[in-house]
């Protein structure tokens, strides 16, 4: 029904979809928030974990949706599209926060350490590309390899965030991770816990509308997979990471924002997982172009800025951000513009 549709109407639709994904993502983070107060998460794990993947969920319906229809290029794009992406906004939110490099405020363990499991998870795509050809019922062992890794990496980071073996040096500008105070710790989570899920159910369904419009687009006017699903779909898709990561620096949540980024980076690794599930023809990785392992290349480089930046923890840089802000930029600019070429 959706592909029958005028271009004005189709256009009407994915613009629809995504301002309903925005407003479900704002909602979210106000109970992310509440959650990580009323429980022992902590705001850069309940960011990473539970934000980031629910944040994440209309970009996984694209990549299922684009994999299971066989565009393998569409899938692969818009879950390493949507990385570089989301890893530019902790730039454009370290804008917003004028005290102090974002990066220098918002020291936290757990965040290093989810850094360093994107560098792994978004490194073994890349061995699998380059390696033989093989699947089993379909799905390669690096998928396997790499949900394992994802799924460790989750527990390994609440044992960082509950027992740290190293804490940041203390200065001014560091944001402790303190419950609001207007918040009870003591209050049930259930409640908040049920609206959150409603959420994460409505962008999913929007996010199967933008997978449809998307697939329309590629197939109507002849443009590129890569370039539909890294600028267009991984965009919009990634643009809940955005709205949150937004909120939560205007709320002195900074955990929050960096951990829903990279935590939301980390889940997104997985939406290669679930993607060669669904792609019926083999190995995904090795129906994979090399626009779509440019991205991987590019998140790959934003991830070790990022992680870099984190680690330094300047606190004042050209244009009174982060130097690593201005590496993200420029990094994303060239791939972009890469990409346009290309097309």
């Amino acid at each position: 029904m959706i592909s029958g549709l005028s271009l004005p109407l189709l256009l009407a639709l994915f613009a629809l979809a995504g301002a309903i994904v925005i407003a479900a993502s704002i909602r979210a983070t106000h109970l992310a928030d509440l959650i990580a107060d009323r429980t022992s998460m902590g705001e850069a794990l309940v960011g990473g974990v539970v934000l980031g993947g629910a944040t994440s969920l209309s970009g996984v319906v694209v990549s299922v949706s684009a994999a299971a229809s066989g565009d393998a290029s569409f899938a692969l794009s818009n879950a390493v599209g949507g990385i570089a992406a989301q890893t530019l906004f902790l730039a454009v939110a370290d804008l917003l926060h004028r005290r102090a490099n974002l990066e220098h405020a918002a020291a936290e363990p757990a965040n290093l350490f989810q850094a360093v499991m994107l560098l792994i998870l978004l490194s073994l795509p890349i061995a699998a590309m380059a390696g033989p050809d093989v699947a089993v019922a379909g799905v390669h062992p690096v998928s396997v390899v790499m949900f394992l890794t994802y799924v460790c990496g989750v527990r390994l980071s609440s044992s960082v965030r509950q027992h740290p073996m190293w804490r940041p040096v203390e200065t001014r500008e560091t944001r402790h991770d303190t419950p609001d105070a207007d918040s009870d710790p003591q209050a049930s989570v259930l409640r908040p816990a049920l609206v959150f899920a409603a959420l994460v159910t409505v962008m999913g369904l929007c996010g199967w509308v933008i997978a449809q419009v998307g697939g329309t687009l590629i197939s109507r006017f002849g443009l590129g997979s890569s370039l539909v699903g890294a600028l267009v779909t991984a965009v919009v898709t990634s643009l809940p990471e955005f709205v949150t990561t937004m909120v939560a620096v205007r709320r002195g949540a900074l955990q929050l924002a960096v951990g829903g980024i990279i935590g939301g980076n980390t889940f997104d690794t997985l939406f290669l997982v679930f993607s060669d599930v669904a792609w019926r023809d083999g190995s995904l990785y090795h129906a994979a172009g090399p626009a779509d392992l440019y991205w991987l290349a590019t998140g790959l480089l934003m991830t070790a800025i990022l992680l870099a930046g984190l680690i330094l923890r300047q606190r004042e840089g050209p244009a009174r951000i982060g130097i690593e802000s201005v590496l993200l930029m420029a990094v994303y600019g060239c791939a972009v513009a890469v990409e346009l070429l290309r097309a």
